[in-house]
């Protein structure tokens, strides 16, 4: 038992080291790319690259942790004949967020704010695919990595939010910002985070889909309806305390989970 406590220890030591470090890297590098940030921002393939080194290290237990990341023609039917799936769910979570945050912001400022696509730098079609892949190069780690081994060792709402406080900090760009602004942020990751975990405990096929769908739809939503990126702290704030409302009906319809027994760290 010992033993295996070390090993999930070490397992998730390498993955953040390096989901920080690349990260960091790929961040200082895109300016070189050209890239723009609205497109796709390199620094969400910092968690990808965590993920291909602990596989490097770890290939067994990492082939189990990814199980159900990808498309599975059974449990998609079966999803399906039993009617809106989990996954559905927790896509319309998105867009309830987003508008949740852009009606608190237009009563408090008296005025939606909204970004017509059109008037974008790029294209909107290539902005959109662009931060799915981007997103996905995210979820692979928090969601379909971190979250399993966590679950190894603690119920579906204490890893999502271990897992989202941990997410909140890799945006290391957030504590620049004033401290409520960084307070909305991190509020925020660890609600959606617990949404996240607690929509995806049972779902067997297309995790890292529907993790990067929701993570997808956020961002566009942000993009084109929240003042966030200009360091204000009123949106944030607001987008924060949108995720925490978001997140309550998730918290509450939970079922009771047992941790999965210790084996399934080795």
């Amino acid at each position: 038992m010992r033993e295996s406590k070390r090993e999930w220890k070490a397992e998730a030591g390498v993955y953040l080291a390096v989901a920080f470090v690349a990260a960091g890297a790929l961040g200082a590098v895109q300016p070189a790319t050209g890239i723009p940030p609205e497109v796709v921002q390199l620094t969400q393939f910092g968690p990808a690259a965590g993920v291909v080194t602990v596989a490097l290290l770890w290939p067994s237990r990492v082939r189990s942790r990814l199980a159900g990341a990808l498309p599975r023609r059974r449990e998609a039917a079966r999803a399906v004949r039993g009617g809106p799936s989990r996954g559905l769910l927790l896509l319309l979570t998105a867009p309830l967020i987003i508008a949740l945050s852009a009606g608190g912001y237009a009563w408090v400022e008296g005025g939606l704010r909204m970004t017509d696509p059109g008037t974008l730098s790029d294209p909107f079609a290539l902005i959109v695919v662009a931060q799915l892949v981007g997103a996905c190069g995210e979820e692979i780690g928090w969601r379909c990595l971190l979250q399993p081994l966590l679950r190894t060792r603690f119920g579906p709402l204490t890893a999502s939010a271990l897992v989202g406080a941990v997410w909140g900090v890799w945006h290391v760009q957030i504590f620049a910002h004033a401290p409520a602004y960084a307070a909305g942020f991190l509020l925020a990751t660890v609600a959606m985070s617990v949404i996240l975990g607690l929509a995806l405990e049972h779902v067997r096929a297309n995790r890292l889909l529907l993790a990067g769908g929701f993570h997808t739809l956020v961002n566009l939503g942000m993009l084109l309806f929240m003042d966030d990126e200009s360091g204000t702290a009123l949106p944030m704030v607001l987008f924060g305390g949108a995720c925490l409302l978001a997140a309550v009906p998730w918290v509450l319809r939970a079922p009771a989970v047992r941790i999965p027994a210790a084996h399934g760290a080795r």
